[in-house]
């Protein structure tokens, strides 16, 4: 039996750009052409597998550039997919017309499913020669923004830091110390604020550009269609905003009226106080990240069978790269890579309990790509991102039972913080949601104005923050600019709130009836990407974010758990 390939050991090589652009040129003749419906599945067969092989080859690069955004020859790599990606999918887009024209395709959609064949008319919609040169750029410039931030050597208390390394001072408990170092991480962003203004400013135009080559009036609809979503509209997400605002913003304006309190300081807080949940300091994993790792392989073996198969997988087969290090680009991700069958796992430690939920959140996703590697095409074996973090986000509450493994004495204080944080996120990403559509709206804004948009909706959507504060580039509205989405990946951020929202429902359940939750969760995980967003969660006896009064119902339960729960001890 073959030994499975660790990650150390899969071999990058260049692909052909010209020879893979005239494969799928082929594949697309013979689709056209074929006679039977044998040769259209031949086809569609053989296209998925060039497909597997293309992105396992771009993954492989995306993974080691991040690891070490220094690295001379993954950055010249990176550089060549950034030019090459928005060619192939043009040359993958001849494919696409022969599959909605071929005459096979009520056979093939009963094979396949209907969802491909409308992913590839939404497909279509966001292509054109005309835009590849502007798809370029935009990879070019959003590949800048990640190579300053992952640049960044913030000197603190006499070391030097990333901003990853930065964020455990971030969140001290120790007042003097935790404003510096926010005074520190803004004064690095405030340095950086000519080039971040400019990266931001030539995408809005960028995009904008492509949008109206398109026909639509701005980029709005395009980013839409290239975020996947066929089962709601902007219209949905508008009616979702007005729900949290209603209804989830003044839970969290309770949730941090009661932390000024503990904390003993004026409300509202100022950005330093808003992050430390206790006065004696926000819950700490026990241990090193190999500790964080372990505590994780128990969590998983004793959660089901599939998932402890699975955990077991990516520590013997070194599918993570998880510490902080120079040159390391920042965040967090989950990748695919498919002509292995694994998935990757990226995050930056730093001793927080950020460190627990990527061992949760970013394994939730890997977990259902995971079950789901058999899937044909591999389009399917993961769904939308809105439903991609469903996975992820509700793994994060299925590890409550398992709180003590990871934080030792500080658990009390983690399912507090966690169910606490859950609630309060969703006001900051909702209108996080909400800049990003102001923004298209208005793509002829400045940079000041773009920052005075943010400010005034800081007033609404997190109003328990003081703007007058010690920390300008906050306080300005500048905030915005620390958040990789919004320039790496347009309209995404509201994927996590919709997530949230149905991860909380799942958290519910788990209270009631943890099994029965489990149950529900491998019913949405086992489907993949078969099915789109809405369609996925009603398939698993799950309630749709924008159904009236789901928020309210969830914001009802999280309330009467937050106020009841004992703190008795907790500083």
């Amino acid at each position: 039996m073959t030994e499975p390939v660790k990650f150390k050991d899969m071999p990058y090589e260049r692909p052909d750009l010209e020879a893979t652009k005239a494969r799928y040129a082929e594949l697309a003749d013979r689709l056209a052409a074929a006679a039977t419906p044998e040769e259209a599945d031949a086809a569609f067969v053989e296209k998925d597998q060039l497909d597997r092989h293309v992105q396992t080859a771009a993954e492989l690069v995306y993974i080691r550039h991040t690891i070490d955004t220094r690295d001379e020859f993954y950055d010249a790599e990176s550089s060549f997919w950034d030019d090459a990606q928005p060619e192939l999918s043009q040359a993958s887009d001849a494919f696409s017309a022969a599959l909605l024209a071929t005459p096979f395709r009520s056979q093939l959609a009963e094979k396949y499913g209907d969802l491909v064949f409308a992913q590839a008319e939404q497909e279509r919609r966001t292509l054109s020669p005309a835009i590849v040169d502007d798809m370029k750029r935009e990879n070019a410039l959003a590949q800048e923004y990640v190579k300053l931030i992952a640049s960044a050597q913030i000197p603190f208390e006499g070391g030097t830091y990333t901003l990853s390394q930065l964020t455990p001072y971030k969140r001290s408990a120790d007042d003097a110390e935790r404003l510096a170092a926010w005074k520190a991480e803004g004064a690095w962003y405030k340095e950086q604020q000519a080039d971040l203004d400019r990266i931001y400013d030539e995408l809005v135009r960028v995009r904008d550009a492509m949008g109206k080559k398109l026909g639509h009036d701005d980029f709005i609809a395009l980013g839409y269609d290239r975020m996947g979503r066929l089962s709601y509209d902007r219209a949905d997400v508008e009616r979702f905003r007005e729900a949290v605002v209603a209804h989830v913003v003044p839970l969290a304006d309770r949730i941090f009226r009661a932390q000024a309190e503990r904390l003993g300081v004026e409300y509202p807080l100022s950005f330093a106080d808003e992050t430390l949940t206790f006065r004696s300091g926000n819950p700490v994993p026990r241990g090193t990240a190999d500790d964080v790792l372990e505590a994780g392989r128990t969590f998983y073996r004793a959660l089901s069978p599939e998932t402890g198969a699975f955990f077991d997988m990516m520590l013997d087969r070194g599918l993570m790269d998880v510490l902080s290090t120079e040159g390391k680009a920042g965040g967090g991700y989950m990748t695919m890579i498919p002509d292995y069958d694994v998935p990757f796992i990226f995050a930056n430690f730093n001793g927080t309990q950020g460190d627990v939920e990527v061992v949760t959140h970013e394994a939730g996703h890997a977990f259902s790509y995971y079950m789901n590697t058999d899937k044909v095409p591999v389009t399917l074996a993961m769904p939308t991102s809105e439903a991609c973090e469903v996975h992820s986000m509700s793994m994060e509450f299925m590890a409550w039972p398992w709180a003590e493994e990871f934080f030792g004495d500080d658990a009390r204080k983690y399912r507090y913080a966690h169910l606490a944080g859950a609630i309060t996120f969703i006001p900051y990403g909702t209108m996080v949601d909400h800049f990003q559509h102001e923004v298209y709206e208005h793509p002829e804004m400045t940079p000041a104005e773009r920052h005075a948009t943010w400010r005034r909706l800081l007033g609404i959507y997190m109003p328990w923050m003081r703007l007058d504060g010690d920390i300008p580039f906050y306080a300005d509205g500048e905030g915005w600019q620390r958040q990789h989405h919004i320039y790496e990946s347009p309209f995404y951020y509201i994927d996590y709130c919709l997530a949230q929202t149905v991860a909380l429902e799942f958290w519910v359940m788990s209270q009631e009836d943890f099994a029965g939750a489990w149950d529900h969760y491998m019913a949405y995980t086992r489907q993949g990407g078969t099915r789109a967003f809405t369609d996925l969660l009603a398939h698993a006896g799950m309630t749709s974010p924008f159904d009236e009064g789901c928020l309210k119902q969830i914001c009802e339960r999280a309330a009467a758990w937050l106020d009841s729960y004992d703190l008795t001890g907790i500083e």
